[in-house]
């Protein structure tokens, strides 16, 4: 594979981690073994991750800095590539925290961004899957389409042959500072070719990025860090889970004419206002960050293609259906002026600013005076999917937590099931469990709701 330079977003990824806020995406997984058959060993699951590699090349590339820092790092081949520093084992029989203790751990940036480890032995009988992956190398929806590289849609697929991988030669130093003064000179040419698509962009989207500007303007002005979710972090991560069925935020759906993406926000917020509640502490107005895809043809592409809506979670308002309606009308309002493709177009002008500047933005955006949560919707397979024959039962989307955000919410589906993801520093969310407990009991506040909704609305009511 040919090296590539880290875009501007990927990049500011490295730039907003610290010792205490590690920029790895991560999920969790958890596989059924085939009745009446033994689950594959460790050894087989690690062949199986070595056999499809080629199918990812990045995932055997390395970080390669430009000297004096003239440009942004390079994926180079890693020459002493080897399959078991990324692919470890767990004897332990607590997937939670197993990913917590993975989690809490920075990534290498000497090697290839990435880890796997499998717990092979849990208490139920199945076998667990912890990954992660550098933020600048993977968003959660390449996260996601690289683990369905490793499932099929059948449980006997047969094996890949071998594969038969040789590095490329690594750059010199003089041809990486060679090459990063030559794309700096070509960032400020395609900057004039940007800047002139935008002059005669269409008057949606030029009022999208107005939008964006004024939406980050007042983050930034009116956001204040709010107690326990703002404040330094620890090293330390663990997580909490929720699973439910799918169809029953559908149910919400329907009734109340939203979306599956406005019943997580809302059952987001009032979770937090539970959990807030039951800590003594006072419910209020929450800004979170939420990604969006803006990949043109969706699948295939690696490294970043996000943009951000801010939305507001009225964690203050004790009325699981104002939450409701409020979150839907203010990501309705956000999509029909084009917000999402504002903001792309406002960081892609970005990343051809100088790297002082982009740098301040990366930490202008990641600042608790911009956000206060994430949360992270991620599409998954609507198919059953296997590994090595094993039914892919469970995923949780691991969201991370720049510098003092310390929490996150992910939530994902898999073939009919839902589920969420608390992802928490130790000391500012001591008990995530609990959390995604709250997060239950406000999307059953909504369920309880949607017969009296359906009633109300049919003819002759």
């Amino acid at each position: 594979m040919h090296s590539q330079r880290l875009s501007a977003l990927d990049a500011s990824f490295l730039e907003v981690e610290t010792s205490a806020a590690h920029m790895h995406v991560g999920w969790i997984a958890v596989l059924e073994p085939p009745a009446g058959r033994a689950a594959p060993s460790f050894e087989q699951f690690r062949d199986h991750v070595a056999r499809r590699l080629h199918r990812a090349p990045r995932y055997r590339q390395r970080l390669a800095r430009v000297p004096l820092g003239v440009g942004r790092p390079l994926w180079v081949d890693d020459e002493r590539f080897d399959i078991s520093r990324h692919v470890r084992r767990s004897s332990g029989g607590n997937l939670l925290e197993l990913a917590g203790t993975v989690m809490s751990t920075p990534l290498s940036r000497e090697r290839p961004l990435w880890e796997l480890w499998i717990a092979d032995q849990l208490d139920d009988g199945r076998v667990g899957v912890v990954g992660k992956a550098h933020h600048c190398m993977v968003d959660g929806i390449a996260a996601v389409e690289l683990a369905a590289l490793l499932l099929d849609v059948e449980p006997d697929a047969p094996p890949d042959e071998p594969d038969p991988w040789e590095p490329a030669a690594p750059p010199s130093a003089a041809g990486l500072l060679v090459g990063g003064v030559l794309d700096r000179a070509r960032d400020q040419v395609r900057l004039a070719s940007a800047s002139a698509r935008m002059a005669t962009a269409p008057r949606r989207l030029l009022a999208g990025v107005e939008r964006s500007g004024r939406a980050l303007l007042h983050s930034l002005a009116r956001t204040a860090p709010v107690e326990r979710l703002n404040e330094p972090l620890s090293p330390y991560r663990h997580v909490g889970t929720l699973s439910r069925s799918l169809d029953e935020l559908r149910i919400v759906k329907r009734a109340f004419g939203t979306t599956v993406n406005d019943v997580l926000l809302a059952a987001a917020a009032g979770g937090v206002r539970h959990y807030l509640e039951r800590h003594e502490a006072e419910p209020q107005k929450l800004k979170a960050m939420v990604p969006v895809n803006v990949r043109a043809g969706g699948a295939g592409e690696l490294g970043n293609r996000i943009a951000f809506l801010f939305i507001e979670l009225p964690c203050h308002d004790p009325d699981p259906l104002a939450r409701l309606s409020a979150v839907h009308l203010a990501t309705r309002e956000a999509k029909a002026t084009g917000e999402p493709e504002g903001a792309d177009a406002v960081l892609e002008l970005a990343s051809y600013a100088p790297s002082p500047v982009q740098r301040m933005v990366s930490r202008i955006v990641a600042s608790p005076s911009t956000f206060n949560v994430v949360v992270s919707n991620i599409p998954g397979p609507r198919e059953q999917l296997y590994m090595l024959g094993c039914a892919l039962r469970e995923a949780y989307p691991i969201v991370p937590l720049a510098e003092r955000h310390g929490l996150s919410i992910g939530f994902t589906t898999v073939a009919g099931g839902a589920f969420f993801c608390v992802y928490a520093d130790r000391d500012s969310v001591p008990d995530p469990d609990r959390l995604a407990g709250e997060i239950g009991s406000a999307l059953d506040e909504l369920i309880e709701l949607a017969p009296k909704r359906e009633a109300a609305a049919a003819p002759g009511a």
